[in-house]
């Protein structure tokens, strides 16, 4: 069974950079930032083996998401005959792209 969550994310710079902490005091951060762009990070987790990954895209569109799958079946778990792929319901998460762009996969789709 694996567990798998796409998040979009900022990426956020300092427009001053922090101050260096003294002895006794914080560290004092200005509240501004500079927008630098955004990603989307694709994260799978195996609860029962502990085991994670996490890959940053450019992009959250269904190509990226079946490229994310499709690494995790033939990178990750090549020898596994059945992956139990726990995921909410996102526009993008189909498995009917699979079938129709992506090359061969023997998907038991439940």
């Amino acid at each position: 069974m694996i567990c798998m969550d796409e998040q979009p994310v900022q990426l956020l710079d300092h427009s001053w950079p922090p101050q260096k902490m003294n002895t006794g005091q914080v560290q004092k951060e200005d509240y501004e930032y500079i927008r630098k762009g955004s990603c989307s990070l694709f994260m799978f987790r195996e609860p029962l083996a502990g085991w994670r990954h996490v890959q940053a895209s450019e992009r959250s569109i269904k190509s990226d998401w079946a490229l994310q799958i499709q690494e995790l079946l033939e990178v990750h778990y090549p020898e596994v005959k059945r992956v139990r792929l726990v995921m909410d319901n996102l526009n993008t998460h189909t498995i009917s792209f699979f079938r129709s762009c992506m090359k061969p996969l023997s998907l038991n789709v439940l």
